[in-house]
């Protein structure tokens, strides 16, 4: 009998170390290292085989190690993806997650030259800025020379030409200590196309506005009164909604939450709306177009808002799919409406 108990606890310990082996071999399985090779999207030709990379590594750990044996393409100018046509992966993206094999192929895409977000911000609105001063004290060779320095005589240029850049200098300053971008850098090649439309809108609407020929607007002053009005309540409530934003997103994080209305009346629009910001920036520019009634201004409107509808879109599109308990009352930019 004690022979046969004696047997039974060493088959016992037999069993228990081989569980043991058992486990350390699966533990040693799951931190198995990759092998990496990342190969050009448009030729597949092989650019970079990287080997023994930790299970844990990050697609943003991977283009480090990428960049070292290319230097010329520095992390955010790289775009590596799973398949040739396929979207970028995050940065954040972890390699033992990703649908790949312990020999993971990637595709990578030249970005181009970046830049950051900042800058670029500060160069479209700084531009604006600049130029339209230089028309309303109408410095030499924009208007006949007889008019070099002059001012004007109507009351709503001057207070145009506040409007005007007090917005430019929100955005400035908005730039600079509000917005938390979820990029750090966009192409380079992206600015030229951005200081264009900012940079001609601001000209074309501050010529006419500020022309020696200029005229008030059909209504007098009630309208410049209400058109300032309405400026000023969007762009308060403009800023009011970049301010919630911000708040949603601690420094350095790319958290993303449902933002809610808050104890500020401005943010309560946020019950029907995904992207107030647009709302408040749409309602400031048909404030100054009634204010100046000029067609320039008018347009630069119109294009303003088909291409807010279409960020606002894009967001609200992504909000849904990310969120399922996203508000259903909401609508991208327009509440009821779109």
């Amino acid at each position: 009998m004690v022979q046969q108990l004696h047997v039974a606890s060493l088959s016992g310990g037999r069993l228990c170390q081989s569980s043991g082996i058992l486990r350390k071999g699966v533990q040693a399985a799951k931190m198995k290292h990759y092998e990496v090779e990342i190969l050009d999207a448009k030729t597949k030709d092989k650019l970079c085989f990287l080997d023994k990379v930790e299970p844990n590594a990050t697609i943003g750990e991977i283009k480090s190690m990428f960049h070292k044996s290319h230097p010329q393409w520095y992390p955010t100018r790289q775009s590596i993806r799973l398949d040739a046509k396929g979207k970028s992966l995050k940065d954040e993206d972890v390699l033992q997650q990703l649908p790949v094999g312990t020999t993971a192929t990637f595709y990578f895409r030249d970005l181009g030259a970046q830049i950051s977000w900042v800058t670029v911000f500060l160069t479209e609105y700084t531009g604006p800025l600049v130029l339209y001063l230089m028309f309303y004290f109408r410095v030499p060779f924009i208007y006949a020379s007889k008019y070099d320095f002059s001012t004007s005589k109507h009351w709503v240029v001057h207070l145009a030409c506040m409007c005007h850049s007090f917005h430019f200098l929100k955005r400035n300053l908005e730039t600079l200590f509000v917005h938390r971008f979820s990029h750090g850098t966009m192409p380079l090649r992206n600015i030229f196309k951005n200081c264009t439309y900012y940079w001609g809108f601001a000209a074309w609407m501050a010529y006419y506005i500020n022309h020696p020929l200029y005229t008030p607007p059909i209504y007098g002053e009630q309208q410049i009164r209400l058109a300032l009005i309405l400026f000023l309540f969007c762009q308060i409530g403009n800023f009011s909604i970049h301010i919630a934003l911000r708040n949603l997103r601690p420094p350095g994080s790319k958290t993303r939450k449902i933002p809610y209305p808050t104890k500020n009346p401005f943010t309560w629009i946020f019950v029907l709306v995904s992207c107030p910001n647009y709302t408040y920036e749409l309602g400031s520019w048909l404030g100054f177009t009634l204010m100046t009634q000029c067609l320039p201004v008018a347009f630069f409107t119109l294009v303003g808002f088909i291409q807010m509808t279409v960020w606002a879109k894009g967001k609200h599109r992504s909000y849904l799919k990310e969120f399922r308990d996203y508000p259903p009352l909401r609508s991208p930019i327009l509440p009821f409406i779109l």
